[in-house]
């Protein structure tokens, strides 16, 4: 990989878009074990200054407009309040304009390298409502002079929290405190997000307000100051041991697969290929990267959090600070896709404050906040994981504290041709064009067709990926003619946020996306699968036609899925049929069946 240039498969160019579709896929996956997605490596280097001016402005505007914070003492700026309420403010500004996670190259934003505020203060682009049938004021699919103008009010909202000084009166401050923030202003942000969120849940998500507002009404309402420390420490313990729990699952272990290859700094080839089983024959999780996901990773999350909250140590604390501090160091130097570092700057940053400021042993433990309250606060942050891992069609994987487990919603779009996706050019209003089209001048159409198509072969690396391809094969007449893209990027180009959560590329978006195209049946063809409910391996997945919406339903048996090869040499995933559209017939591939699994 060179510093300003990509790295490209063993393949000519002129040659690559008449190799068959599997082909093509195994080409491509054998490849990213080798160089990840081959990306120039200066493309690290933007996102180590990216972070670097994202922790230096990001205490200039804490300290610059905050009485009691001075810059000729910035040591004692560590366990005040209000810079650890400020740095979250300002990490929740930069996501939702766009500039935190998902921008960049990394995340397929290349002309221009941002979404976010491109899109949500634009009228007429899509949204995407969560419950549209059951929260009045919220169906459609355009966004609307009132949905840019409650935008640019959260925007004001934050900006207004940023110059705020801080509130001395609040109960139980430690003494000399520079405060918190006010209550109304705070209140403030909190009422517009959530509102924000039952009219377009990808701006909710994007400020990952599922982490973020609840801290923030802990700090609003509660009155005293150790229950908002120990809401907090409730809060984030509950994100890390949820990520935890939904880790344990086959698909965890692809994701570590993956994100090792696709780290920069991992040079060594035999490493690499140790992840797999056996290069270039079996590129399913090897041993090691089971050890490396589950010891390294799930362990950490699953543990550590409770050392935190319940020790009486305070060296036993600072072993646990050091371990979460270890793994969101390793998260951030894999530059994953999507490249949601700042929050994991942000939390390296909450859980030294949290814990090693205000210690379980000097009155800030659980058993020192109210039971009724207690009893409130963990109720609130374990029901939405809860129904998360249960049903997981009903929430976000985000909300389900799902990142990165390799166990969430997806999709992959299959186009007759590539005229069906230029039409998403042609007609939808949006700030950027299809990626190919971004890509296009900077490398040209067979090198950007490479990399457009190694994000299909990425996701097929994944368990849900190869039955999304499984589905394609029996609802298309044939893959290899036809042009696929990974649902993510669409989401990307549609709605100017990709975080991996196809709940913001389902049949909800896809109707807005027909309601503009005017797409005839077998144009655009999907495959979407749910997450892997807690306590069952049976997989929910669906096919929607553009045109005629959802054609099938069905389950898969995820073991299926994670035994098969990523290009599936065997044919599609066995997989059982529930339900099918009156009168449609599959037009491809006769259906495999279940395999005999129940």
């Amino acid at each position: 990989m060179g510093y300003r240039t990509a790295e490209l498969p063993p393949v000519a160019l002129d040659e690559f878009a008449k190799i068959p579709f599997f082909e093509r896929m195994k080409l491509l996956q054998l490849h990213w074990v080798e160089e990840g997605f081959g990306t120039p490596k200066n493309t690290s280097i933007f996102y180590m200054w990216k972070l670097f001016w994202y922790g230096l402005f990001g205490l200039i505007f804490a300290g610059a407009f905050t009485k009691g914070l001075e810059f000729n003492n910035i040591a004692g700026w560590w366990n005040e309040p209000i810079l650890y309420q400020k740095l979250m403010i300002w990490t929740i500004l930069l996501e939702i304009i766009g500039l935190g996670a998902t921008c960049g190259p990394l995340a397929f934003h290349f002309d221009p390298p941002i979404g976010g505020i491109l899109y949500w203060w634009q009228n007429d682009t899509l949204r995407v409502p969560p419950y549209p049938n059951h929260v009045p004021f919220t169906k459609g699919n355009r966004r609307t002079p009132w949905d840019t103008g409650l935008y640019k009010a959260i925007l004001a909202s934050l900006v207004l929290l940023m110059f705020l000084s801080g509130d001395r009166t609040v109960d139980g401050l430690p003494k000399g405190s520079a405060g918190i923030l006010p209550q109304w202003a705070v209140l403030l942000y909190c009422s517009l997000i959530l509102i924000m969120g039952l009219r377009d849940k990808v701006v909710f998500l994007s400020a990952r307000s599922e982490q973020y507002v609840p801290t923030l009404l802990a700090f609003a309402l509660m009155g005293n100051f150790v229950n908002m420390v120990v809401a907090a420490k409730i809060f984030i313990v509950v994100v890390w041991m949820g990520a935890g729990f939904s880790k344990m699952q086959h698909g965890f272990s692809s994701t570590v697969a993956i994100m090792v290859q696709n780290t920069p700094w991992v040079v060594w080839d035999k490493f690499r290929k140790a992840t797999v089983r056996d290069y270039p024959n079996d590129l399913r999780p090897s041993r090691l990267t089971h050890l490396l996901a589950h010891i390294g990773g799930t362990t950490c999350e699953l543990i550590m959090p409770l050392v935190l909250l319940f020790s009486p140590y305070k060296s036993l604390t600072w072993v646990a600070i050091i371990s979460i501090w270890m793994l969101h160091t390793f998260i951030i130097s894999t530059f994953p896709l999507a490249v949601p570092l700042e929050w994991n700057v942000f939390f390296m940053f909450c859980v030294a404050f949290l814990f090693a400021n205000f210690h379980a042993s000097e009155g800030y433990g659980v058993g020192d906040m109210s039971p009724t309250l207690l009893a409130i606060v963990v109720f609130a942050a374990l029901f939405p994981i809860v129904l998360g891992a249960l049903r997981p069609q009903y929430v976000s994987f985000l909300v389900g504290m799902k990142q990165y487990a390799g166990n969430w919603a997806s999709a992959t779009f299959s186009f007759r041709n590539k005229s069906m996706e230029d039409r998403i050019n042609e007609r939808i209003v949006k700030a950027a064009d299809n990626q190919i089209d971004q890509i296009e001048p900077l490398f040209g159409k067979e090198i950007s067709e490479i990399f457009i198509q190694k994000a299909v072969a990425f996701r097929m690396m994944h368990p849900m990926g190869r039955m999304h391809i499984s589905a394609l094969m029996r609802h298309t007449p044939g893959l290899d003619d036809r042009v696929q893209r990974e649902g993510e990027f669409v989401s990307n180009v549609l709605t100017g946020w990709n975080f991996g959560d196809g709940h913001c590329i389902d049949e909800r978006l896809i109707a807005g996306m027909q309601e503009r195209c005017q797409y005839e049946p077998g144009d655009v063809v999907v495959a979407f699968t749910e997450s892997q409910p807690a306590f069952s391996k049976k997989v929910q997945y669906r096919v929607i036609d553009a045109a005629l919406g959802t054609v099938e339903k069905g389950w898969y048996h995820n073991d299926d899925a994670a035994n098969e090869q990523p290009w599936l040499p065997n044919g599609a995933i066995p997989h059982t049929v529930t339900w099918t559209l009156p009168g449609y017939v599959a037009p491809g591939v006769p259906h495999p069946g279940t395999g005999g699994r129940k």
